[in-house]
């Protein structure tokens, strides 16, 4: 038997159309794939565009007409009324409110994110690195209202903290801090500084995992250059770590000022009286019935965080995402 005999016959270079309506749309996508292309985004763009932009564009529409005071019924006019009624003192103490309030979370969180993402970074390796991945993704698994009910009952007057400071003999310094007029109230499940705790451990991993990410991208000879060098560790942080990374800690404050800053569930459970924005929007669209003041307080957090995330693109921010 001759070798051509013996071998199987070749598989044609060009396979026959399958005919059809699919063999019909197999070779126009193979032939255009640009449409194939533009059908799979096509859903994805629609919902975006739609749903979310759509939205977006109705709800800022809204906040142009007003409500009238007599009917109650939304007066469909272009007017700058309500956002004259958003710069009165009681709406502007809101907003400034939970603009401290994010921008304290997100503070914190950088200071408690950053030695652990850099001990994550530099020192963490194989098992050790997957356990940090496992800790910090681990309260993300669980459901967002019981970590909130949970700190709500670790922060009540007879929760396990109160008990710990009792146990310590420092609970006149928690009685102290309490009695303090706007960080304090009866408990700290019912005061500012309750929320501002519960804000930083339920946010804190957004912050930890971009630093971390940041800081592996920082070659260690740097750091030793510096110390060769006779740079203090001070110095080294300073004039070499924290400017590398800044981009990272400027990326996870993007997600804790914004989620912060949007939040209403959380000071609805833990804190006193006192109004975020997300509740404002809640009260004004539910409660009064009044749909373009609830509109204007929404436009407030977009506004802010455009020109947040203008300042994080310039720092870098969104290479460390």
């Amino acid at each position: 038997m001759t070798l051509a005999a013996a071998q199987p016959p070749s598989a044609p270079a060009v396979l026959p159309s399958s005919g059809g309506m699919r063999g019909a749309l197999s070779d126009l996508f193979w032939r255009r794939p640009r449409i194939l292309l533009l059908l799979m985004l096509a859903p994805p763009l629609l919902w975006l565009g739609i749903v979310y932009i759509g939205s977006l564009i109705a709800l800022l529409m809204q906040s142009f007409f007003s409500i009238d005071e007599f009917s109650g019924l939304i007066n469909r006019q272009f007017t700058l009324k309500t956002y004259g009624d958003l710069l009165q003192a009681a709406n502007l103490d809101i907003i400034l409110r939970t603009v401290t309030m994010a921008a304290l979370v997100t503070l914190a969180s950088a200071v408690i994110a950053f030695p652990i993402a850099y001990y994550a970074a530099r020192y963490a390796r194989g098992r050790w690195k997957a356990l940090f991945y496992l800790a910090v993704m681990l309260p993300l698994w669980s459901s967002y209202l019981v970590k909130v009910y949970a700190w709500k009952l670790i922060l009540a007057k007879e929760g396990i903290l109160t008990w710990l400071f009792g146990k310590v003999h420092v609970g006149w310094l928690l009685d102290a801090w309490l009695a303090l007029p706007v960080v304090g109230g009866n408990s700290l499940s019912v005061s500012a500084t309750g929320t501002f705790i519960a804000f930083v451990y339920v946010w804190l991993p957004f912050m930890i995992l971009p630093v971390q990410a940041s800081l592996e991208r920082v070659p260690s000879n740097l750091i030793e250059a510096s110390s060769d060098l006779g740079a203090s560790p001070g110095q080294t942080f300073r004039n070499v770590l924290f400017p590398l990374a800044l981009p990272g800690i400027v990326a996870g404050s993007i997600f804790t000022f914004s989620l912060t800053l949007g939040d209403y569930i959380i000071p609805q459970i833990i804190g006193t009286s006192r109004l975020f924005i997300g509740q404002a929007v809640y009260a004004q669209q539910g409660t009064a019935g009044n749909i373009p003041l609830a509109a204007a307080f929404a436009v407030v957090p977009i506004v802010i965080m455009g020109f947040y995330l203008w300042g994080a693109k310039r720092l870098g921010a969104f290479d460390a995402l």
